[in-house]
């Protein structure tokens, strides 16, 4: 058992309990995800020998509460929440309860500050340039539909964007006359200046906006998000990035970025309450982009404006706090080289056989946790209800114009074992086809 360095200090369970208002009761399945998170940073070791490093990463998994009767390979779709992180919002939810006038708007509310400022710092940026949302949808389509556009203008994505991002731009076509057009990037994209190049070539005179993924979320792709943003600077056009699936998932800061705004989840990879986002907006942007719901005239260039959105929940934005600490926990870098690591396990193992096809780059740099596979010869879609039905293994069935494959999303609670179900399963439909 590695040693522990606690973050309550030598505080037993009943007095930390009891430093925290919570009734000792409440923190039976709370109080393993503590233990886990009080030790996870004193573990030596660089990320790369830690990723494989399996007594570590079990320790990591016992602070989830996750149903292993299945094999759950949709993390990227939204993630569980350690128990430390589920008791938290339901203690601030019991609280806001008491007399929410007073509880939930005078006490717990502005402790969301107190969260914002953690997140800025985490993140590399300032916390006037932090709003918290509900999801990536909600912060993408404050910069999609705050952006004026006239009749005419042309906005620029490409094909593999997130068809709630699409849908919102076509909407735009059809009420306001703006022009979608989508570019194609090759699957996958491993020459970050090839990416850009299609993006800067695919600019018109009427271009005045451009959407880039800094993750796509069909294959895991990582995009060069830096380099176009610096490329949209030089041609005066905002660049909106989606990050739904890149941040708290691979190592890195929204201030080395250099965008202008930046777009996610938080109930994805950091795994923060369900129902939790981020948007960052540079604080010179702020005042030329429109919030989604109105706010008054004095909050324009306030970035609190974006979280107008009129009586919302206290406790989902808190318990964001144990959330991040649990991911400082593990470390940014660490939890990058394990979810690496995984990708790895399953896909060098299938890409032995020959009619299998990855979709997804191996190069370091150019994903990490998330990829799509695909058994040439095989339906993907029943392939992937194969799965479910048969092995209990939940993925995403890939079904694009330009490939189809299975994504597979593990987690940092997902063990070796459940990755080997997952290739035993499709390596029996390679040999033998699927069943009738």
């Amino acid at each position: 058992m590695h040693s522990r360095r606690h973050f309550l200090g030598t505080m037993s369970l009943p007095a930390a309990a009891a430093a925290f208002g919570v009734p000792l009761s409440a923190t039976r399945l709370e109080a393993r995800s503590v233990d886990v998170a009080k030790g996870l940073a004193a573990h030596p070791g660089a990320p790369g020998d830690v990723a494989a490093d399996e007594d570590f990463w079990f320790e990591v998994s016992t602070a989830f509460t996750v149903d292993r009767t299945l094999v759950n390979l949709n993390n990227g779709g939204v993630s569980p929440s350690p128990a430390w992180v589920q008791e938290a919002m339901k203690r601030h939810l019991d609280f806001s309860n008491h007399a929410p006038p007073y509880t939930m708007w005078g006490i717990l509310e502005p402790q969301r500050e107190g969260v914002r400022e953690r997140m800025a710092r985490e993140w590399g940026v300032d916390k006037e340039e932090v709003a918290f949302t509900r999801n990536a949808s909600e912060s993408l389509q404050t910069m999609q539909f705050g952006i004026d556009l006239r009749r005419g203008d042309e906005v620029l994505t490409t094909t593999q964007d997130y068809p709630r991002m699409i849908t919102t731009f076509q909407q735009r076509e059809r009420r306001e006359g703006i022009v979608l057009r989508q570019i194609r990037i090759p699957i996958p994209a491993e020459d970050p200046a090839e990416v850009v190049r299609l993006f800067e070539e695919a600019i018109t005179p009427r271009t005045r906006m451009i959407l880039a993924s800094h993750m796509i979320n069909i294959t895991g792709q990582i995009m060069p998000v830096r380099e176009l943003s610096a490329m949209a600077r030089r041609h005066g056009i905002p660049l909106v990035v989606d990050g739904a699936h890149a941040l708290a998932h691979f190592d890195f800061t929204l201030g080395e970025l250099e965008v202008d705004n930046y777009s996610t989840s938080l109930h994805k990879w950091l795994f923060a309450p369900h129902g939790t986002g981020l948007l960052y907006v540079r604080r010179e942007k702020i005042p030329e982009v429109w919030p989604l719901m109105a706010a008054p005239e004095r909050m324009d260039s306030d970035i609190r404006k974006f979280e107008e959105i009129g009586t919302h929940p206290a406790a989902n934005y808190l318990a964001i706090g144990e959330a991040l600490t649990f991911h400082q926990g593990i470390g940014s870098a660490r939890k990058d080289a394990r979810l690496t690591y995984l990708r790895n396990y399953w896909a060098d193992r299938l890409l032995s056989h020959d009619r299998v096809r990855l979709h997804t780059s191996l190069r370091p740099g150019f994903a990490c946790g998330i990829a799509t596979v695909q058994v040439e010869g095989v339906d993907t879609g029943a392939l992937n209800a194969h799965l479910w039905n048969r092995h209990r293994i939940l993925a995403v069935g890939i079904k694009h114009p330009e490939f189809e494959g299975i994504r597979v999303s593990p987690s940092v609670y997902t063990t070796l074992e459940e990755l080997d179900r997952f290739a035993d399963a499709v390596e029996q439909v390679v040999r033998n086809g699927l069943p009738s």
